[in-house]
């Protein structure tokens, strides 16, 4: 089957960064589904793992994650899906990735793809609406109040995948005031657009901006990029006793004592912690993707894409990851088919 992998971490410039190649089709275990891949979207986990991890001697590691596409094939203890059933899922950092013709997953992490979506805009949703849903709801709990606080959220770095969701999530099944931030004109009105109460601008201090708005410390503040930049900013603004969650990687290490002051708790969030670990509630992913192809089907969220770059293959991804590494994407980037 054709895919796209490396055979060693280069930088996106390279040749060889990322290559077309000829594998194995896989087989599924006993609890696989074996997806023919329709299309694929990319994330910024996509290019950090291509820069950190290694294939083994010889051997090709196949990036991707996100995917939509059409069950082929199932292992002996399948139960939740049949071949036919159109599918999209965020996978496993742990195996093979879905940058190829074929590939397997673990049913328990797969949701029934939205029936009025295309392959390419459901691609775009499944690894940032899991990491946006588990953050707000398993993570910092929002249906939880805070007392004494502002039932609101500042959202920091709300335009890209993630964050497209994660305003959608907070404005449409809660009804905490969205504070979204966003550093140019287009990405601002592209948040509002989602449903952000306010927009502001993350390339300024954030406490005066948010206090500024009048309604008092937010009881909860999602970070989802450059948070070693904004975390001064953040302790100062959120509510005492809140919650704070973030999903990066931080380049230096935070103040953390920043937040004893108030009380405020420190959630991280990653949405391959189930797969990864095998945890006994890993069949959530199935659930919370189902849900959320339930709520685009009703028009209650929509897809993030942004654009279809292109076929699967080396060209395309190359152009992608570039896109990414930029930190200028704003949305979703897909490829579609071979």
């Amino acid at each position: 089957m054709r895919a796209v992998g490396y055979q060693q971490s280069l930088p996106i410039d390279q040749d060889a960064s990322l290559i077309d190649v000829d594998l194995p089709r896989p087989e599924p275990g006993p609890r696989d589904l074996l997806v023919e891949i329709k299309a694929v979207s990319l994330n910024p986990v996509d290019t950090k793992v291509r820069m950190r991890a290694q294939p083994e001697p010889g051997g090709v590691k196949v990036l991707g994650f996100d995917a939509a596409g059409i069950v082929r094939g199932v292992g002996k203890d399948v139960s939740l899906f049949k071949a036919g059933d159109e599918v999209f899922y965020a996978g496993a950092i742990t195996r093979q990735g879905t940058n190829a013709e074929f590939h397997v997953v673990d049913e328990r992490l797969v949701g029934t793809k939205p029936k009025s979506l295309k392959f390419e805009e459901a691609a775009a949703l499944p690894l940032t609406t899991l990491t946006a849903w588990e953050t707000l709801f398993d993570r910092l709990e929002v249906k939880r109040p805070v007392k004494g606080a502002a039932n609101a959220i500042l959202i920091v770095g709300a335009a890209g995948g993630v964050g497209s969701i994660a305003t959608q999530l907070a404005r449409q099944l809660t009804d905490l005031t969205v504070i979204s931030t966003a550093s140019r004109p287009d990405t601002q009105a592209w948040v509002k657009e989602l449903g952000a109460h306010y927009a502001i601008d993350h390339s300024k201090p954030l406490a005066a901006q948010v206090e500024a708005l009048g309604i008092g410390a937010p009881a909860f503040v999602f970070s989802i990029t450059h948070t070693e930049t904004h975390f001064a900013e953040i302790a100062k603004t959120i509510a005492p006793q809140g919650r704070f969650a973030l999903i990066d990687d931080p380049t230096t290490p935070l103040d953390i004592s920043l937040l004893k002051g108030k009380s405020v708790s420190i959630h991280w969030e990653s949405m391959f912690t189930r797969s990864t670990f095998q945890t006994a509630d890993m069949e959530r992913q199935h659930e919370i993707l189902n849900e959320a192809s339930r709520l685009v089907d009703a028009g209650t969220i929509k897809t993030t894409l942004a654009e279809v770059m292109g076929a699967i293959n080396a060209a395309s991804l190359k152009r992608a990851h570039a896109f990414i590494e930029s930190g200028r994407a704003r949305g979703k980037i897909v490829l579609s088919g071979f």
